[in-house]
């Protein structure tokens, strides 16, 4: 694991996406109530769409006096990728603090497992020197070659990024919504055609019902598709569930991670890995819970070690 010597955060940015799947003024107002009471200053940013936290990050970090050094998203995971997209750039001193307040806040849980926000909120804040209860990480990322993205949790094809068009239809919240969503996509997938290739050898082509790039170890909150993923490894994870498995029994497998006992399951690792649909036809990708509706037949990702600075637990 990569430890970083870094001083207590001073100044703070905390960013709330309304549109989050558990987003409340009163969890908004509890985390400013919380910086402000450690830090010469704090600052609130509500965002108003899609994109606007990429561009409050890079304009608060990019003033001559008073930048933030800390960064915190409250939100599900796609409002981290957005910080993330704002913060790796022109990162300079700043670092990232991560409050679950969406649906799946895999990556929350990637980090801080199922301890409360407001307790590692205050280790951040407090208890972050050296000894402390808090630490700073250097995260490795992957870069989407194809949109020049970061990719922080991970990007999957297949069943896990067309289950995301399917919960816009479901009439639930929170993490129940993805749950469905991903049940009900399953029980009718056709595999696609499919190639994957690490550090230009190819380790599966045939049916696939997806391909998990990453990243952190869950999606969804709840699914452990990538049980042995290391964040800063300087290496890329990739797991292919292949069409010997029927798509119907993922979700329940990936639960408890018994997919990797299945023999059309390959789990790679590398530094460079290409995605590819063998047919020509329009890959379905997603990344950190964001649909890729530019992508063509292919998505090949690089990966960018210990490029994100976060804040974890000083022990696991």
């Amino acid at each position: 694991m990569a430890d970083t010597a870094a001083p207590a955060p001073t100044r703070a940015l905390v960013l709330g996406n309304p549109a989050s799947g558990s987003h409340s003024p009163e969890l908004v107002e509890e985390v400013r109530e919380l910086c402000a009471s450690c830090l010469e200053h704090t600052e609130v940013h509500l965002t108003t769409g899609p994109g606007d936290a990429t561009v409050a990050v890079r304009r608060a970090l990019q003033r001559p006096d008073g930048a933030p050094d800390l960064v915190v998203a409250i939100g599900g995971d796609g409002t981290v990728r957005e910080a993330v997209q704002g913060l790796v750039p022109v990162t300079g001193d700043a670092t990232l603090a991560v409050v679950p307040g969406g649906t799946g806040n895999s990556g929350y849980k990637m980090l801080w497992g199922e301890r409360p926000w407001s307790e590692a909120l205050k280790a951040i804040l407090t208890d972050s020197g050296v000894g402390g209860s808090a630490r700073l990480r250097r995260l490795d990322l992957a870069r989407l070659a194809e949109t020049r993205n970061y990719v922080y949790l991970g990007a999957c094809s297949g069943v896990i990024a067309d289950a995301l068009i399917t919960a816009r239809e479901l009439p639930l919240s929170g993490r129940e919504r993805y749950v469905r969503a991903f049940a009900d996509t399953a029980a009718g997938y056709e595999p696609y055609p499919g190639r994957v290739t690490v550090d230009g050898r190819v380790v599966h082509e045939g049916p696939t019902i997806l391909a998990n790039v990453g990243g952190g170890p869950y999606r969804g909150g709840r699914f452990h598709v990538m049980p042995g993923s290391l964040l800063d490894d300087g290496l890329l994870d990739v797991c292919v569930i292949g069409g010997a498995v029927a798509a119907a029994d993922v979700p329940d497998l990936t639960l408890n991670a018994a997919h990797l006992d299945h023999p059309a399951t390959v789990y790679a690792r590398g530094r460079r890995i290409t995605v590819e649909r063998t047919d020509g036809r329009r890959l379905p990708l997603e990344h950190d819970g964001e649909y890729q509706h530019g992508i063509g037949a292919s998505a090949t990702f690089e990966v960018l070690p210990g490029a994100l600075p976060v804040w974890a637990p000083a022990t696991p």
